[in-house]
């Protein structure tokens, strides 16, 4: 079995260095580490409909740099964290996974950084074994 990291040296808030890779692909499937709503060691403001976008952007950008698409993934996760924002979010995620919604886990909890919502993923490509 091959295994390959995407992204093993990056840095989160504050700059701080992160000690995983953003994602790691093995024999087709890939597993995407939790996406939140930074952009330049910043998280973006302005509540839930923008922190999912760009959580869910960050997110979709992995799977492109490693060739997999929003089709591919067969699994999400999600930490909210405030249960309030679960419509909000929702009506967002729809927008990228409407049309082959994966299976998917949503839980409220109290998250690293001070931001809303964190995603994460697996998606398998058999063209990839």
């Amino acid at each position: 079995m091959t295994i390959k990291r995407h992204g093993s040296v990056q840095t989160g808030a504050g700059g701080a260095s992160l000690p995983f890779a953003r994602a790691v692909e093995a024999d087709g499937w890939l597993y995407v580490s939790g996406q939140v709503a930074l952009v330049d060691g910043q998280v973006t403001p302005g509540g839930i409909v923008p922190e999912t976008h760009q959580a869910i952007q960050n997110l979709v950008a992995i799977l492109k740099e490693a060739g997999y698409s929003t089709e591919h993934v067969v699994r999400v996760g999600v930490w909210l964290d405030d249960a309030r924002d679960f419509g909000a979010f929702n009506a967002v995620y729809a927008e990228y996974f409407g049309d082959h919604p994966p299976a998917r886990a949503c839980v409220q909890s109290s998250l690293m950084i001070d931001c809303k919502v964190e995603i994460d993923c697996v998606a398998y490509d058999k063209g990839k074994v």
